[in-house]
């Protein structure tokens, strides 16, 4: 039996730590980037979805020597997301034209994922954040092997990281697949378009807090802006269509469906990609084409999208 006096020291013990939880999050989330990097002559706008971050993010830029603004800061317990974070992006947009910020920070309701708007109010998504902090630390010596990203990462993520030399593989959709993909190859980079990034030499899950202080320690190592170091890749033009099916199947087990995709992969060649997959939560079959001529794969989609449909029965 535990003695009075050690229970109620447990309890003391397990009081502080709850009270001081932020304040070591706070310093955890500095531990990620050198002693010496500093956020100094830096506005920026925080977005913080009125959800996880709001009581650490800004704690966090500050302390680094940034000027801090923040929206989406007022949790209510029912506002989290409403209007605003990585799935609303026009607030933070709007604000860093506004108040002339050099960039805005989004943030999602639980934390783990980030988006950004550069200086001039463009959303910069998961995949160009991706290959930010990659082509950075390739140039670094601190990348330690390739990139993973998706199935549904941009492809000139891909053919811009490989004009690098950087190796780059995708994953099934999920940043449980990238987790494992990375460890298999003993990577340490890797992400979705969604913000949702891994980086296992900072923590081993995602953390958008992190994730974003790993963007802007590739800023700042390169003299540059976000604005500049967007512009290191091109994203081709996507379209996406979903099918909807009575029952989920596997479209590339059907030979016709097959067909359709090797002829339309031909009329790409090497500067497109076809996708074809069942959704994991609805009855759906995802359509995505990809290219460098945008009418060429509406057209090829929609033309795939109603073989789909077709022999769905």
């Amino acid at each position: 039996m535990i003695s009075p006096l050690r229970s109620a020291a447990r309890k003391s013990w397990a009081r502080r730590s709850v009270d001081d939880a932020p304040g070591r999050y706070v310093e955890f989330c500095k531990s990620t980037v050198p002693n010496e990097f500093s956020l100094e002559g830096l506005h920026i706008v925080l977005d913080c979805a009125h959800g996880a971050t709001y009581h650490v993010a800004p704690k966090v830029f500050r302390e680094l020597g940034a000027k801090i603004s923040v929206v989406g800061g007022e949790p209510d317990g029912l506002n989290i997301n409403l209007n605003v974070g990585s799935t609303h992006m026009g607030s933070l947009s709007k604000a860093v034209l506004e108040k002339q910020a050099d960039l805005g920070i989004a943030f999602d309701g639980d934390g783990d994922r980030v988006l950004m708007v550069d200086r001039d109010g463009s959303e910069v998504d998961g995949d160009e954040l991706l290959y930010v902090i990659a082509a950075q630390r390739h140039a670094a010596g601190t990348l330690k092997g390739g990139v993973v990203g998706t199935l549904m990462t941009n492809l000139g993520v891909e053919l811009a990281l490989r004009e690098q030399g950087i190796d780059f593989e995708r994953a099934k959709v999920g940043d449980r697949y990238v987790m494992e993909r990375l460890i298999d190859r003993g990577w340490l980079l890797g992400g979705e378009g969604s913000g949702h990034m891994v980086i296992r030499d900072c923590t081993s899950t995602g953390d958008g807090i992190v994730s974003a202080l790993q963007v802007l320690l590739a800023i700042r190592r390169a003299g540059s802006s976000l604005a500049d170091l967007r512009q290191g890749m091109s994203k081709l033009p996507q379209k996406m269509i979903n099918v909807r099916v009575d029952q989920r199947f596997d479209p590339l087990g059907r030979d016709d469906i097959v067909r359709a995709v090797e002829s339309a992969e031909a009329r790409l060649g090497g500067g497109g990609r076809v996708l074809l997959r069942a959704s994991g939560t609805e009855p759906l079959i995802r359509v995505m084409t990809e290219g460098q001529d945008e009418a060429q794969i509406v057209k090829i989609a929609e033309e795939l999208a109603v073989v789909v449909e077709n022999s769905r029965a």
